[in-house]
Parts: C-alpha cells; sequence; structure tokens
C-alpha cells in the first residue's frame, strides 16, 4: 500500500511540474507573439495573462488584448480573450469571446460587436507550425453596430473550416438563423418594406483551395489566398426574394476570379433596384439590364424567376450577356 502511495505521490508531483511548466509555456508563447508583432509595428497591447485549469486542462486568460495593423487600418480590442486547452495537448484549443462590446475598426470606422456564449474550437496538427486542421465558430445571439445603430443582428451562427485530402483546401459552411439587417442596411439597400425584418435562410457552403495552409505565419506573416473556389451552395430567402448560387471560380496571384456562377432569382426586378441603390450597378446600365434581363426570363416562362449565369472573365463581370463592370478582387488582407 505504501508504495502504492508513493507511486501515486511521484506521478502526481511529476503532473504538476508538467502542468506548471506547460502553462508557464502557453504564457510565454503568447506574451512572446503579442512582442513580436509590436517588433513588427503594429499596436499589439494585454493588461495581465494568467493560467487556471489545474490538474487537467490549461485556461490561459488574456485580459484587455488590442491588435491594430497599421499597414491594413484594421484593429480589434476585447475585454478579455480565454483560451482552453486540454492539458496534454494544448493543439486542441477553444478561443472564448466575452459578452462585453468587441470593437472591429478599419481607419475611422468602427463596428461594436456584442455576442452571446461566442467561441471557436481549434484542431491543430502537432508540430511548431501549429496546422489548421479543423475550425468551428458557433454564437448566440450577436449584433454588429455602427454609431450606436444596428447594421445586422441574428439569434446565432455557425461556421465551419475543415481540412480536406490536399492540407491547403478546406471545406467551408456558413449558417446565420433569423438574420435581420438593420435600418441603416435596408435603407442603403432600398428594400421593400413588405419584405420581413429577417432571412428565412442564409447558408453558404463552398470548398475553397489557398495558396498554402493555414497555420501560425496567417497570423504573423500573410493570409494564405484562394485559388480556386467551388460553390456548392449559397441561397438567400428574404421573404419574396429568394436567390441561388452554385459554380466555381479560379483565382489568380492578384485576387482576379475567372470562371462561372449559375444564378436562380426570384423578384429580381427589386433586386435589381436594390443592386442599383447599393451602388452595385452605374445608373447607366439599369435599363439595359432590365430590357435584357426581363427577355432572359421571359425565355424561362416565368417574368418574375431568372435564371442566368455570372461570367468572370479578364477581370469583369457579367450577368449573363449583360456587363456589370469590373470583377472584385479576392484578396484576403
Amino acid at each position: 500500500m505504501r508504495r502504492v502511495l508513493n507511486i501515486v505521490i511521484l506521478v502526481g508531483l511529476v503532473w504538476s511540474g508538467y502542468w506548471y511548466a506547460a502553462g508557464w509555456g502557453l504564457r510565454s508563447s503568447v506574451s512572446g507573439w503579442f512582442a513580436a508583432q509590436q517588433a513588427r509595428g503594429w499596436q499589439a497591447d494585454y493588461a495581465d495573462i494568467s493560467t487556471s485549469g489545474y490538474p487537467a486542462r490549461h485556461v490561459t486568460l488574456i485580459e484587455s488584448p488590442a491588435l491594430a495593423d497599421p499597414a491594413t487600418g484594421a484593429a480589434w480590442q476585447a475585454d478579455w480573450l480565454m483560451l482552453d486547452s486540454p492539458a496534454i495537448w494544448p493543439g486542441h484549443q477553444t478561443v472564448r469571446f466575452p459578452a462585453t462590446p468587441q470593437r472591429l475598426s478599419h481607419f475611422d470606422r468602427t463596428l461594436v460587436v456584442a455576442t452571446e456564449d461566442m467561441r471557436a474550437d481549434l484542431r491543430l496538427a502537432p508540430g511548431i507550425e501549429l496546422v489548421l486542421e479543423q475550425l468551428s465558430l458557433a454564437s448566440g445571439p450577436w449584433s454588429v453596430a455602427e454609431d450606436g445603430a444596428a447594421v445586422m443582428v441574428a439569434s446565432d451562427l455557425g461556421l465551419s473550416m475543415i481540412q480536406a485530402d490536399s492540407p491547403e483546401t478546406y471545406d467551408i459552411e456558413i449558417t446565420a438563423d433569423d438574420f435581420s439587417p438593420g435600418a441603416r442596411l435596408r435603407r442603403l439597400l432600398a428594400s421593400s418594406a413588405d419584405l420581413p425584418q429577417s432571412f428565412e435562410t442564409l447558408e453558404l457552403k463552398a470548398q475553397v483551395q489557398f495558396d498554402t495552409r493555414w497555420d501560425r505565419a496567417a497570423l504573423e506573416r500573410r493570409r494564405p489566398q484562394p485559388v480556386s473556389i467551388a460553390l456548392d451552395l449559397a441561397e438567400m430567402r428574404w421573404g419574396a426574394l429568394h436567390v441561388y448560387a452554385t459554380g466555381a471560380l479560379s483565382v489568380d496571384a492578384e485576387g482576379v476570379p475567372t470562371g462561372a456562377i449559375a444564378l436562380k432569382a426570384e423578384n429580381w426586378r427589386e433586386m435589381l433596384a436594390m443592386a442599383e441603390a447599393a451602388g452595385a450597378l452605374p445608373p447607366q446600365a439599369i435599363a439595359p439590364a432590365e430590357r435584357m434581363l426581363g427577355m432572359l426570363a421571359g425565355l424561362g416562362g416565368n417574368s418574375r424567376a431568372l435564371d442566368v449565369q455570372l461570367n468572370f472573365r479578364d477581370g469583369y463581370v457579367a450577368l449573363g450577356p449583360v456587363p456589370l463592370g469590373p470583377a472584385p478582387r479576392l484578396i484576403l488582407r
């Protein structure tokens, strides 16, 4: 019995030593990362770092983190950020976010993000590169506001990013239930008062190949850039408006897409008016686009429904035969 007790005490001492050493290593890694960003010219600050969770977990609390990249004008700050992982392997991290407001800024524009029970689960491959194998982000009710006015609100958020057979390719899925555009966004889109407050469906499923894997370098140096996108499904249902899209794009080194997206839309005339109000279409293109799309919709037998293709070629995008203008650059900053 005494021998067993000695073994238990020895194991406990060894485990305690490992737990405290690993906790110190995690804190050192976090503080070292902040210091490295400061050396690159970022603002990278925090008030304190502490570790709890003994003996089974490492819970690292970062108080008052603030990050700002002067090269892009992007900044983020929160009251705290919590990293939670099993003590046996820190590569399975759960990142917890506060219910108090987070602030996202881009130069002089600031968005206030409020969430409930927001967490991100990361599965990282063993090794110093910390290659991302899986990311799952979930949140309860959340909102984004600017200057005190709601920009968007939803009852939940789900995002998953899972590494496929190729290490540079990820399956991505995004859903948001009861997504509601704020009054400002409604005015910007010139949306009809008949539209309900929230979307019935807002969903995206795609497989994206990047030029490199997502790992620690994605934060420290440059973001991986998309080189091909297989859009399995993008669906939006908002009252009488219904848009469904699928297709594939290749993306060059400058972020210019090439390919085609099949687009099905119901009540397309109201969508065209909303696109004009949002500035997505130049005024001189509206009348020709409406005539051409009306003809295409008529060929399908339903003048209110449209079944066309978004064509991306040579840096431009066209809706069927109707040119829309320069294609958006798909670049992750």
